[in-house]
C-alpha cells in the first residue's frame, strides 16, 4: 500500500463540498447537513449563507417535494424572443421612416406580426435608436384620430328635444333624492369654489357623480366623457375632464372640507336620524405609491408593515350606521389629538359633545382619555397587552372571574369569563379606571378593555365594543366600492376631498337604503348592483326629462319607496323636472 495522502492535499477539493458556489449544490449540502448530520438549523443557515427564516422555508419545500427530483436544474426557456428576432429588420426600417412605436405596431399587425409597443421599444433601444421628438399633427400618419369632447361649460347646457341612451341610468334615479337633500344648497353654504363655466353646484355634482358610480379614483372619467347622461346629471354640456377634477380638489383647503361636512350633516339629519349617541372611531392608512418625500410612513395592515401612506381619521355613527366625519389632513404627532378635534366639530354641529365613543388602543393617549373624562364623554377602548399586564391577568384568582352570556344566536363564543376591576394607569390618567379582562372569546390571550362607564354591565360593554366592527365594514365598503385606496390614477385628487366625498356618498346610499324595504343596512355596493347599475333611455321634451329604466327584478322596491312617485323639479336644470318610468 502507498503512503497516505496528506490532509493538506485534500483541503482544496474539500472546499468544493464545504463552500459550494452553485445554488443547487449549496442547497444540497445545507439540507444534507441538517437532515443527515443532524446539525442545528441556525448553525447550518449561518454556515451556508442563509438567514434562519429562508433556511426554514427551504426545509419546508424539501419535505413537501422530496419525492420529486428536487435538485434537478429547471429547464431554461429560449434566450431570445422569436417574434422580436423575426421583426427586428422591419422595425429598424420603419423607424428610419420616422414612424413611432405605435405606428410600427400597426404596420406589423397589418403584416400579421403581433408585437406590442413595449417589445418594439426594447428592439429600438437595443439598436441604439433614441425616442422620437414630439411631432405636430401634420407630421403624423393620416389615420382616424380620437374625438375631442367639448369643454365643460354650463352656458352651453340646454334642454333641447333629444333622445339618447346612457350607461349611468342609476345616477338619474338619485336626482329626486339629491334635490330632497338640498345638495345644490350645500355647495352654496360651504362656499365651494366655482367659475362661470363650472359653478360650484355643478363642480360638486361632477365629482360626486363619479364617486356614486364607483368609478375608481376618477381614473376612468375619460371613458364616460361622451356619456350624455353623466353630463345631464351634473347640469353641464359634458362632464369635466381629469385635469379639472385634479385642479379643483387642489383649490379646497381643510377648512372648506370641514364646512362641507358640517353642512352635509345638517342636510342629512333633516332626512335621517343621526343623533350621535355613540360613535365608532378609527384610523385608515391610504397607501401611497408615488415618490413624494413629504408623504409619511404609517402601518398598513394589508402589507403588515410601515410604508408611505396618507393617514385618515373616521367617525361612524353606530345607530344610524353612517359616516359623520373624516380628516385626511394629518401629520405625524397629530393623530392622538384628532379625537378632541372631532369632539369640537360635533359640538359645533350638534350643540353638545358626543356622549359615547368607542375606539381601539392606538387611537389616542391616556392624557386625552383623561380629557374626555373631564368633558363628560363615556368611552370604551382596548388596552395594549404588555408583559406585566399579562402576568397580572394570569395571576388573578379563579374566584375573581365570572361567566357571562352574550346575546346573538350566531356567536361562536357566547359564554366568556370576565374579570371586572378598578386599576390605576399612572400620572397620565390620575383617577382609577374600570378595566374588564375577557377570556374564552376565541383568542389566545385575554381581551382587555378600559372604560370610564361605571354603571353598564360587563356584558353590555363587551357587546357594544363588538359593534365597533361596523366601522371596519364601512372601511371595507370605502376601499372596495368607493376606492379610497386607489391613489395611482389619471386624477391627482386630494385625499381629504376624496374621503369627504365618500362621507357624502355613503350618507346618500344609507338614506336610499332606508327607503328600500330590506336594504336599510345594506352596503353601498349591494344597493348599487341591485338598483343603480343600469342603463337608461332618456327623452328630453321641453321642460320634462323622461328616464325609461329597463326591466329589473328589484324595480318594484324602487316603485314602492315613493321617491319616484311624482316628477321632481331639478334646480340646476333651471326648474325642469325629471320623471322616472318603469316598463
Amino acid at each position: 500500500m502507498g503512503a497516505p495522502v496528506p490532509i493538506t492535499d485534500r483541503a482544496g477539493p474539500a472546499r468544493f463540498f464545504l463552500k459550494p458556489t452553485q445554488a443547487r449544490h449549496r442547497q444540497y449540502e445545507a439540507l444534507r447537513a441538517y437532515f443527515v448530520e443532524r446539525r442545528p438549523g441556525p448553525a447550518v443557515a449561518r454556515a451556508f449563507g442563509y438567514t434562519p427564516g429562508s433556511f426554514r422555508v427551504l426545509c419546508h419545500h424539501f419535505r413537501r417535494d422530496a419525492s420529486r427530483e428536487f435538485f434537478v436544474e429547471p429547464q431554461r426557456g429560449p434566450l431570445e424572443q422569436p417574434k422580436k428576432t423575426r421583426a427586428r429588420r422591419l422595425i429598424v426600417a420603419m423607424r428610419k421612416r420616422n414612424l413611432s412605436v405605435y405606428d410600427i405596431a400597426e404596420e406589423l399587425a397589418a403584416q400579421h406580426i403581433e408585437l406590442g409597443p413595449t417589445a418594439i421599444t426594447e428592439v429600438l433601444r437595443e439598436e441604439g435608436f433614441a425616442r422620437l421628438p414630439r411631432r405636430k399633427d401634420d407630421e403624423r400618419p393620416a389615420r382616424r384620430r380620437p374625438e375631442i369632447a367639448d369643454r365643460a361649460d354650463v352656458r352651453s347646457f340646454h334642454l333641447e328635444p333629444l333622445t339618447f341612451e346612457t350607461k349611468v341610468g342609476g345616477l338619474l334615479v338619485l336626482l329626486p333624492l339629491l334635490v330632497k337633500l338640498g345638495i345644490h344648497q350645500l355647495a352654496e353654504e360651504a362656499a365651494l369654489p366655482g367659475s362661470k363655466a363650472i359653478p360650484r353646484t355643478q363642480a360638486l355634482l361632477s365629482a360626486l357623480a363619479l364617486k356614486l358610480t364607483s368609478i375608481e379614483r376618477k381614473s376612468h372619467v375619460m371613458d364616460l366623457v361622451f356619456d350624455q347622461g353623466l353630463a345631464l346629471f351634473a347640469g353641464l354640456n359634458v362632464i369635466p375632464k381629469a385635469t379639472f377634477l385634479a385642479q379643483y380638489s387642489d383649490r379646497l383647503s381643510r377648512s372648506t372640507s370641514v364646512r362641507l361636512l358640517r353642512g352635509w350633516l345638517d342636510h342629512l339629519r333633516a332626512e335621517l336620524a343621526v343623533e350621535g349617541e355613540s360613535f365608532n372611531l378609527d384610523f385608515h392608512a391610504v397607501p401611497f405609491f408615488g415618490d413624494d418625500d413629504f408623504v409619511e410612513r404609517h402601518y398598513l395592515s394589508k402589507r403588515s408593515r410601515r410604508d408611505k401612506a396618507v393617514l385618515t381619521f373616521l367617525a361612524h355613527d353606530a345607530d344610524a350606521d353612517v359616516l359623520c366625519y373624516t380628516n385626511a389632513d394629518l401629520r405625524k404627532g397629530e393623530e392622538s389629538d384628532e379625537v378632541l378635534r372631532f369632539v369640537d366639530f360635533w359640538k359645533k354641529v350638534h350643540g353638545n359633545v358626543p356622549p359615547h365613543l368607542v375606539f381601539d388602543s392606538k387611537l389616542t393617549t391616556y392624557n386625552n382619555l383623561a380629557r374626555l373624562d373631564e368633558l363628560g364623554i363615556t368611552f370604551i377602548t382596548l388596552r395594549r397587552r404588555f408583559d406585566a399586564l399579562k402576568q397580572h391577568v394570569a395571576n388573578a384568582p379563579p374566584a375573581a372571574w365570572r361567566k357571562i352570556e352574550l346575546e346573538g344566536p350566531h356567536r361562536a363564543f357566547r359564554s366568556p369569563e370576565v374579570l371586572d376591576e378598578r386599576v390605576q394607569l399612572g400620572k397620565s390618567y390620575p383617577a382609577p379606571i374600570r378595566q374588564i379582562c375577557v377570556r374564552d372569546l376565541g383568542h389566545d390571550e385575554p381581551t382587555i378593555l378600559l372604560t370610564n362607564d361605571t354603571h353598564a354591565s360587563p356584558r353590555a360593554i363587551l357587546e357594544r365594543y363588538a359593534r365597533r366592527m361596523l366601522i371596519e365594514n364601512e372601511l371595507e365598503d370605502q376601499v372596495h366600492f368607493f376606492h379610497v385606496d386607489a391613489l395611482s390614477s389619471a386624477v391627482a385628487m386630494k385625499v381629504d376631498f376624496d374621503v369627504t366625498l365618500t362621507v357624502i356618498a355613503t350618507g346618500i346610499y344609507r338614506l336610499l337604503g332606508k327607503h328600500l324595504h330590506g336594504f336599510a343596512h345594506a352596503k353601498a355596493r349591494q344597493i348599487f348592483r341591485h338598483f343603480l347599475d343600469t342603463t337608461a333611455h332618456v327623452e328630453i321634451a321641453g321642460e320634462r326629462v323622461r328616464v325609461q329604466l329597463p326591466r329589473r327584478a328589484h324595480n318594484p322596491l324602487l316603485i314602492e319607496s315613493g321617491l319616484l312617485a311624482t316628477p321632481a323639479a331639478i334646480p340646476w336644470w333651471g326648474g325642469a323636472s325629471i320623471e322616472i318610468l318603469f316598463p
